[in-house]
């Protein structure tokens, strides 16, 4: 982002700090949250180019999955065993913060703990699922295989041979989970303000500007996720602005038992609380021109969506469409988060590379900065130290 001299309405104004935070998603609020278990009397204010939700964390389906990008199995052969079984760990904790300190029992949530399926449609697919599910319960994962009347009966879907349920994952309302994060927390959110600069002053603190007033605190900490190198270009290499397409039916009875994976966790799906059917995906039908900063939706990927809707779910045939959108990722260069600090400004620290999977990653991930702002020990696999 860049501001003209006579767009900015700054006019010197000032104000002051200890912490701020540059993104109004979950990340954000994660930050925060565990900042102020820290210290209750931390001063801390939260900025955003839009409003509270409007980027990743508003415009996502709502998964609280386990793991990452990739089947378990290939996140061994990549990583290992050991680190795999970390990173598996990792989303469950995740899961289970959330749970303890924000979810608790509030049902206006629309929380769901019920497991989701990753389906396949050949027999291949199948047999490299159960082979991770294999692979799984050797290491005390809790996951099932469906075979393809299981997959018919309990998640009304055609034509997948069959299927694994990984039992812990949830789904959730990331709206609703997000105010509710901030309805606990003191802090002053600053929305409709696009950071363009963050100066270090002689003090040491550093000066985040933008077109409406400056803001001037001890430390800053940027989780913008897929915004990150619009603004740092130190993200350019590291993490990458992707586009995902998104989806949502008209209502219908329930039938789904939980929300769905297919074709190698690239689509996905779910019924909402209220009988409406979310479907996103099909990004590989144009990688090339899915990346960047725009928010606009493409004819080839709906009409995709729309119909992998009437070819596999038979209730949905020639129901309505009410709402299409995209939003903005932050796939990173391994598709694991990114947690660290600026190497020219140790002041700014940054939390982003969720690789769509935010909700199952960003408060753990939020604990962990903070961790690593007070001088703890943060999981390798997700600290910057290992670019």
């Amino acid at each position: 982002m860049s501001v003209s001299y006579w767009l900015d309405q700054s006019n010197g104004k000032v104000k002051t700090y200890d912490i701020a935070i540059v993104g109004a998603g979950i990340a954000g609020f994660s930050v925060a949250y565990w900042l102020k278990k820290e210290d209750p009397n931390m001063k801390i204010a939260i900025i955003d180019k839009g409003t509270i939700g409007s980027g990743a964390t508003g415009r996502n389906a709502g998964f609280i999955t386990c793991g990452s990008v990739e089947h378990f199995n290939r996140l061994c052969e990549r990583w290992g065993k050991k680190t795999a079984l970390e990173m598996w760990r990792f989303s469950e904790v995740n899961l289970a913060l959330l749970k303890e300190h924000i979810i608790q029992d509030d049902k206006h949530l629309e929380f769901d703990n019920s497991g989701t399926f990753s389906l396949a449609s050949t027999q291949e697919e199948f047999h490299e699922l159960k082979e991770t599910m294999t692979l799984m319960q050797s290491m005390d994962i809790s996951v099932e295989a469906l075979e393809q009347n299981a997959i018919e009966k309990r998640l009304g879907v055609a034509e997948f041979v069959g299927g694994i349920k990984y039992t812990q994952d949830a789904s959730i309302h990331p709206v609703r989970l997000l105010n509710k994060m901030k309805s606990l927390l003191d802090v002053d959110v600053i929305e409709f303000a696009e950071v363009y600069d963050i100066e270090t002053l002689s003090t040491g603190s550093v000066l985040l500007k933008t077109q409406s007033a400056h803001i001037e605190a001890s430390v800053a900490v940027l989780t913008m996720n897929g915004y990150s190198s619009d603004l740092k270009k130190y993200f350019a290499d590291k993490i990458y602005p992707t586009r995902g397409q998104i989806m949502v039916t008209e209502p219908v009875p329930r039938f789904m038992e939980g929300p769905c994976y297919a074709n190698f966790v690239l689509d996905y799906f779910r019924q909402l609380q209220d009988g409406r059917v979310l479907i996103g995906g099909f990004r590989q039908l144009e990688k090339a021109t899915e990346v960047g900063f725009s928010e606009h939706t493409t004819d080839v990927i709906q009409s995709s969506l729309y119909e992998f809707l009437q070819k596999h779910i038979p209730v949905l045939k020639n129901k309505k469409v009410t709402h299409r959108w995209a939003g903005v990722m932050g796939f990173s260069f391994d598709g694991q988060p990114l947690i660290g600090a600026l190497p020219d400004q140790p002041q700014v620290y940054f939390a982003g590379g969720f690789t769509g999977h935010g909700i199952g990653l960003a408060f753990h991930s939020g604990k962990a900065l903070v961790d690593l702002m007070y001088d703890r020990v943060i999981p390798d696999f997700i600290s910057a130290k290992r670019i």
